[in-house]
């Protein structure tokens, strides 16, 4: 389960996943009590001795390591690697991560992203991340996945490559966010299926998505067989505690809960 907006910390959230039946809860760094220097390792292995679950991190969403801003991507450099250490010491497997696309002009006939219009220093950026977080992982079973989010570009695909030379990094399949954007990441995703190890599973309909299980139009069957079939943990990233409670009835009554 998603840690959520209602729920003001970690044990709280750790209680509601044992009430569910689930395993594991995925803290949000966008959040004020799971920034870095809030989280102690010490407190989230006690949860997890206590409540038999254990935890993932969602990483600021706002997170882009490859500003052209020395100062800002030093900042961001600084944040992965305060989750990291983080991860090591607390036994967190998985730092989920967003692609930025950084900013864009709009000009009048197209719109120019500048990571795509500065390859050369967009590239450089993505190597020094890849090897900076390698480095910071060292040989911890701890991997960085990267999540789509609504259709990815062909130079944050390329920058996904680069960092998948490195076993430090990983993919998560948002099965909500790839229906909302007609399937347009699903072909990459599956061209790298082996390096998937994460996935975000909601519903969706249209252009709407985070809906409970079994309220919109998605294949879940077909998508958790493929998590299944790629050791994949799996959060349930719905909003409310409701919403958490239907998802959950709805893979009981579908024969989908183990």
């Amino acid at each position: 389960m998603p840690a959520l907006l209602a729920l003001s910390s970690a044990e709280e959230c750790a209680r509601l996943c044992v009430r569910l039946g689930l395993s594991f809860v995925e803290l949000n760094m966008n959040l004020p009590q799971y920034q870095s220097e809030n989280l102690h390792a010490e407190e989230l292995l006690r949860l997890a001795r206590e409540y038999g679950v254990s935890f993932t991190l969602h990483l600021d969403e706002d997170l882009d390591v490859c500003s052209f801003n020395s100062r800002v991507s030093s900042a961001y450099f600084d944040t992965v690697l305060g989750a990291v250490r983080l991860a090591r010491s607390a036994g967190i497997p998985i730092l989920n991560m967003h692609m930025a696309r950084g900013v864009h002009f709009t000009l009048p006939d197209r719109q120019i992203d500048l990571y795509e219009a500065y390859p050369d220093a967009y590239f450089s950026k993505i190597r020094l991340f890849r090897d900076f977080c390698e480095k910071a992982i060292g040989g911890d079973d701890v991997r960085i996945c990267v999540e789509n989010t609504g259709g990815f570009r062909p130079f944050q695909k390329e920058g996904i490559r680069i960092l998948l030379e490195s076993p430090a990094f990983a993919l998560t399949w948002d099965v909500g966010h790839d229906h909302r954007a007609g399937g347009a990441d699903a072909g990459f995703l599956f061209s790298n299926i082996g390096r998937l190890r994460h996935m975000h599973v909601h519903d969706a309909r249209g252009r709407k998505d985070h809906l409970p299980l079994g309220a919109g139009d998605i294949n879940l069957k077909e998508k958790l067989k493929i998590a299944e079939r790629c050791g994949c943990r799996c959060v349930l990233e719905v909003k409310t505690e409701a919403a958490l409670k239907q998802s959950v009835d709805y893979l009981k009554r579908s024969r989908l809960w183990n």
